[in-house]
């Protein structure tokens, strides 16, 4: 836990402890909503201009996820909304008016995404396949449209403008466009966006390279890999540079944020860089790699730039020490699952346009199998860095995090942190219950064969037109455990994939 100030009110713990868990949480559910809609429909593409059966087989299954997540994330993210009131009232009822249409923008793509997917569910064998690609096209947009609104509620909370204050302090003469695209909105969003993308691709391709490690070598897990996998892998270089894009505005316009991200205690120029390490009371620093000149030289292209230091403010408006190395830890752990996932994405470029296939060695499918976990993580890491590092500020040098949280008794909300946990749990192993199931339903589906049929008969079936007939003695759709992919209207000869068994949701 993040030690606080002596003087902070005793609700202010078991505040930030609640919302840091359900935040943390939701997440995990965020690269899904935003990036697994263009993967699919990727898939979809390709199935319909290649007239590929496999591909439009993985594309209703990744669909049927798509909904289940989102389901998910619908009980999550309203738990979320409810926090922001509850939590912290005195940031909603001082600056909602000015940040709030933020989440205006995010709620109304919230339920239009909804209908989306229940439109784009519905679709399968029930529309014309053109009709029915052409309507998931709006999925995507929608999807980055909720991400809009958040990033821009949350830019405006690290670089507040738009309004103006009158003699009580209150925020008057809001401007909009103003409020909504402040100077931290771009490098953020952009970032944020390439960071779904590529967490969504690795770890749906994570579950593929797993079947490949088990020997499922097929057609079938080929395309389920390398389509996400390309993606991600595409990607990856350029979060790179979004990366240091947001590092450099993070610089510049929140000097004090970047100075506990890179543990600096006082202003001064050819300031060293430290890999991890630990950050005392004093300024002293124990521990990690030390790199001299270094941290100057990344934020300026030379060693004579001056860094501002955690000093250049009173203790009381920076984080504390220990938050200061939190931040650093976060943000050099993310740097370092982020090279590594560009190494990897090189090996696989390498392989593809050197070598034109996949690369041959079990070592980069055991590091593709752990790449969508660290791509997670390291999304954590990031949300981490971002909120911990503007400690003590909710809203950047105009409110700090003690003048909004509530007054409820820090007793109740320690039990309702209590309370969260459990139905957290219970939520999640639901989702997890649920993708089980489906997979479960998946691998009876594809290792069903009349006898005499050929193994690769399977991916000449197509979710589009009449449905197949299903062979006597075999369950029917809505016993096979498939979930939610069975309302899109495919019974279980049609979905068998090109492999003995499934692997994962997929």
């Amino acid at each position: 836990m993040v030690p606080l100030l002596a003087d902070a009110p005793a609700q202010l713990l078991p505040a930030r402890e609640l919302m840091a868990f359900t935040l943390a949480c939701h997440i995990i559910l965020v690269p899904f909503g935003v990036a697994l809609p263009l993967i699919t429909l990727v898939m979809h593409r390709r199935g319909l201009r290649r007239n590929d059966p496999a591909a439009l087989l993985l594309a209703r299954r990744w669909s049927a996820v798509m909904a289940v997540q989102f389901a998910v994330g619908v009980v999550t993210g309203t738990v979320l909304s409810f926090e922001f009131g509850l939590l912290w009232p005195g940031l909603m009822g001082k600056w909602g008016g000015v940040f709030g249409i933020g989440f205006g923008v995010e709620a109304w793509a919230f339920f239009l995404e909804a209908v989306l997917i229940a439109i784009y569910l519905y679709g399968w064998r029930r529309l014309k396949p053109r009709t029915h690609f052409l309507l998931g096209l709006p999925l995507p947009v929608v999807a980055l449209l909720g991400a809009f609104g958040i990033l821009a509620a949350n830019s405006w909370m690290n670089t507040p403008q738009g309004f103006t204050l009158d003699a009580a302090g209150k925020p008057v003469h809001v401007q909009v466009w103003s409020a909504i695209f402040t100077p931290m909105f771009g490098p953020q969003y952009w970032h944020f966006v390439v960071a779904m993308l590529i967490t969504a691709g690795y770890t749906v391709a994570g579950v593929y390279a797993v079947g490949w490690l088990r020997g499922r070598r097929d057609r079938y897990h080929r395309l389920g890999f390398t389509v996400p996998f390309t993606l991600a892998a595409v990607f990856t270089p350029v979060q790179f540079l979004l990366g240091d894009s947001l590092a450099r505005s993070v610089f510049h316009k929140q000097p004090v944020k970047f100075a506990a991200t890179e543990i600096v205690w006082r202003t001064d120029t050819r300031v060293p860089e430290y890999i991890f390490g630990r950050l005392h009371p004093d300024g002293s620093i124990s521990g990690g790699i030390k790199i001299p000149q270094f941290d100057s030289i990344l934020a300026g292209f030379t060693p004579d730039t001056k860094v501002t230091g955690l000093t250049s403010v009173p203790a009381s408006d920076r984080p504390t020490a220990t938050q200061a190395t939190i931040v650093h830890w976060a943000f050099d752990l993310m740097v370092v699952l982020g090279s590594l996932l560009i190494l990897l994405a090189l090996w696989y470029g390498w392989c593809r346009l050197r070598r034109r296939r996949l690369p041959a060695s079990p070592w980069f499918f055991r590091g593709a199998a752990c790449a969508g976990v660290a791509s997670v993580v390291a999304v954590e890491c990031g949300w981490i860095t971002a909120e911990v590092g503007r400690q003590p500020w909710i809203v950047y040098q105009h409110m700090r995090i003690g003048e909004a949280v509530t007054a409820t008794r820090s007793s109740s909300l320690w039990i309702m942190l209590g309370l969260v946990v459990v139905v957290y749990v219970f939520i999640f192993g639901s989702l997890l219950a649920v993708l089980l199931k489906m997979r479960a339903g998946w691998r009876l589906a594809d290792g069903h064969r009349p006898p005499g049929e050929r193994r690769e008969a399977p991916e000449t079936d197509t979710p589009y037109g009449p449905r197949a007939g299903v062979p006597a003695g075999l369950p029917q759709s809505g016993d096979a455990g498939s979930g939610p992919a069975d309302d899109t209207g495919a019974g279980p000869t049609e979905d068998t994939g090109s492999g003995p068994a499934g692997d994962g949701p997929r």
